[in-house]
């Protein structure tokens, strides 16, 4: 029985799993292909694959997910080369991580799906492909509700002194957190986006702490949903992230608010997706 080799890439972590006669799992550094460079990329997946230890004739189909991977591209060109170059007798599929979110959440149904991690996307699923997008931006235009906007619109009100006490003072000791440094991070670090989300979880965790942080992280979701989620018109979505799942409860209530259904939350599409490509 060949593996089918199914892998879930986001900005931060990718997961992959060859499927068949037995699972073999791997997790490794993200990839975001429309960032990256090529050589990066190719290095990072040769390496994933060297830890999975399949044979080339072992792998009858790959399903690759990534973000920043538009279909057509040369990034995706370049994968499917080395996929087809390790595995010759493979059906290769290289697509984005918001195909592989529509697809963990609706299946092969009709349906709204929407991406809520380091940074946030979404679309309408026709059940096959996707039929429509609002585009995210990413972190500098959009990239509303996501941990990555989180992050910025705290440290923008921490750097103009609109952060509440002791919340701020808080802050600047745990992060040793001031404006060179936050300023330096953000314009000449090599990963601004990912710097940014890194605040995420300390801002969640202090949710119950005080009006003004509860406050910003429904601004942050109220954001997504009224900037994107109501463009669709629709009256249910699936969400899919890390983010998303911890703020499942934040999301629901607010989704109601604006009479959307929230008819799931994952915060990896990985197992969906082996069923959906396994069934």
């Amino acid at each position: 029985m060949q593996y089918k080799l199914i892998i879930d890439s986001g900005a931060t972590k990718a997961e992959w799993c060859a499927a068949g006669r037995d699972r073999r799992m791997t997790v490794t550094a993200g990839m975001n292909l429309a960032t990256m460079s090529e050589e990066s990329a190719l290095e990072s997946i040769a390496a994933a694959l060297d830890s999975l230890g399949l044979e080339g004739n072992e792998v009858g189909a790959v399903h690759f997910y990534a973000a920043g991977l538009i279909a057509g591209s040369t990034s995706g060109a370049m994968v499917s080369s080395l996929f087809a170059k390790r595995f010759p007798d493979a059906d290769i599929e290289c697509a984005s991580d918001l195909l592989a979110a529509a697809r963990a959440v609706c299946g092969h149904s009709a349906g709204v799906a929407a991406i809520l991690g380091t940074g946030s996307n979404s679309c309408l699923f026709d059940g096959i492909s996707i039929v429509r997008n609002v585009r995210s931006g990413g972190f500098i235009l959009g990239d509303e509700g996501g941990g990555a906007n989180l992050g910025k619109l705290f440290l923008s009100d921490f750097l103009k002194g609109l952060v509440p006490e002791p919340i701020a003072s808080e802050f600047a000791s745990s992060f040793e957190a001031d404006y060179l440094s936050i300023v330096n991070r953000v314009y000449h670090s090599p990963a601004p986006a990912a710097y940014l989300g890194s605040f995420a979880p300390w801002i969640l965790s202090h949710a119950d702490s005080h009006p003004y942080m509860r406050a910003l992280i429904d601004r942050n979701l109220n954001s997504f949903i009224q900037r994107v989620l109501l463009q669709y018109d629709c009256e249910r979505v699936g969400f899919v992230g890390g983010f998303a799942s911890a703020c499942a409860s934040s999301l629901k209530r607010l989704c109601a608010e604006a009479g959307i259904e929230v008819s799931s939350i994952i915060a990896s599409p990985l197992e969906n997706l082996i069923s959906y490509h396994c069934q």
